[in-house]
C-alpha cells in the first residue's frame, strides 16, 4: 500500500467509501462487517462515512455504527485508521436529501456523530454540503468551535467551489485538511477545486471516482446481466467491457485492464491517483473482494504512456 497525507496523518492513497453498507441495496451485517475488515486487511486506512448514510427515514447513523463496530471486532490495529464523517445533511422518508447547515445543528450531529463512532475526538470531520440558507461562513464556524473544543481533530468540506474553499481555508487555517467533491473519469467539473487543493496542500477526497467505469450507489441498483455484476454494477473481471452489460465512453480504461490483467476499475482508481498527489479516492464497496480490488490501485504504476491515452480519452 501506498501512502497520502490528510493534513499531518499519513493515510492510504485509497479509502474505502462505507456508503453503500448502509443504503438502499445494503448487504447484511455479516458481509458488511467482512467488507470494512478486508479493507483493513488490505492496508485501506481511511474510511468515509456520514450520519446521513442510511435508508430513508430510519437510523440515522446506521453507517457510523457500522463502523466503529467494524472496527471494534477487528483482530488487527486500527490505531493508524482515519475515519472520516459528515454532517449537513438528512435522509427524510420520501429519500431526498436534505441540506441543513445551521451552527447548531451541525454542532449538534458532530456530537451525535462523536458518540456513535465511540471516540474521543473525530478524526476529520465534513460539512456535507453547503447550505444555502446558511451564510458559508456561520457554518464553517461551527467546525472551528468544534475544532476549538477538541471534539474533532480536522475539518474538511464537501461539494463546495473554489470560493469557499478559499474562505474556509481563511477561517480555519491549515486546520482545514480536505475537500471532498464528485470526481471521476465521467464527472470532472471539480478540476479547478482539485488544482486548488493541491496549491493549498489540502487533500482532495473524489466521491463516486468510477463514474464512467462503474455505477455508483447513487444510481440505483445494477442492469447488467447476471454474473457480470459486483457492486452496483462492478465487476472485478480484465474483460469486462467485453460484456453485454458494458456502457461505458471510456474504453481506454477497459484496454488498458486487458492489458495489464486487472480490472478497469484499478485502472481508474490508479489514474485519478496519477491525477495529483494530493488525490485520496474513496471508492464504495459492498463485498470484500470489491474493495480489495480497489486497494489494489495503489500499487498499480500507470506508465507515462498509460496516463496520456487515459487522459486523451477523458478529453484532458
Amino acid at each position: 500500500m501506498r501512502y497520502r497525507t490528510v493534513g499531518e496523518l499519513r493515510v492510504s492513497a485509497v479509502g474505502l467509501g462505507a456508503m453503500p453498507l448502509s443504503i438502499e441495496g445494503r448487504p447484511d451485517e455479516g458481509r458488511a462487517m467482512a467488507t470494512v475488515h478486508a479493507a483493513l486487511d488490505a492496508g485501506v486506512t481511511l474510511l468515509d462515512t456520514a450520519d446521513s448514510y442510511h435508508l430513508p427515514g430510519d437510523e440515522p447513523g446506521h453507517n457510523e455504527r457500522l463502523v466503529a463496530r467494524a472496527l471494534a471486532t477487528y483482530g488487527g490495529d486500527t490505531a493508524d485508521v482515519l475515519v472520516t464523517t459528515k454532517g449537513g445533511r438528512g435522509r427524510p422518508a420520501d429519500g431526498s436529501w436534505t441540506v441543513t447547515g445551521p451552527p447548531r445543528h451541525l454542532k449538534s450531529a458532530a456530537e451525535a456523530s462523536l458518540k456513535r463512532l465511540g471516540v474521543e475526538a473525530i478524526g476529520l470531520y465534513q460539512l456535507h454540503k453547503p447550505d444555502p440558507a446558511v451564510p458559508f461562513e456561520d457554518s464553517v464556524g461551527a467546525l472551528r468551535d468544534l475544532l476549538d473544543e477538541g471534539k474533532i481533530r480536522y475539518a474538511g468540506i464537501s461539494n463546495t467551489d473554489t470560493g469557499r474553499i478559499r474562505l474556509a481555508h481563511a477561517i480555519l487555517g491549515d486546520r482545514l485538511v480536505s475537500v471532498q467533491n464528485q470526481y471521476s473519469p465521467a464527472v470532472r467539473d471539480s478540476e479547478p477545486e482539485l488544482r486548488l487543493c493541491a496549491e493549498l496542500g489540502l487533500a482532495f477526497l473524489p466521491w463516486s471516482p468510477l463514474g464512467g467505469i462503474s455505477r455508483s450507489s447513487l444510481d440505483g441498483p445494477s442492469r447488467l446481466p447476471s454474473g457480470e455484476t459486483g457492486d452496483s454494477g462492478r465487476s472485478t473481471r480484465p474483460d469486462h467491457a467485453t460484456g453485454p452489460g458494458h456502457a461505458t465512453g471510456f474504453d481506454a480504461f477497459h484496454a488498458v485492464a486487458r492489458e495489464r490483467g486487472v480490472s478497469p476499475q484499478q485502472v481508474c482508481l490508479a489514474w485519478l491517483l496519477a491525477r495529483s498527489p494530493v488525490v485520496v479516492p474513496i471508492p464504495g464497496a459492498s463485498r470484500p473482494g470489491t474493495i480489495q480490488d480497489s486497494a489494489g490501485a495503489a500499487e498499480l504504476e500507470l506508465t507515462p504512456e498509460e496516463v496520456a491515452r487515459l487522459d486523451a480519452a477523458v478529453g484532458s
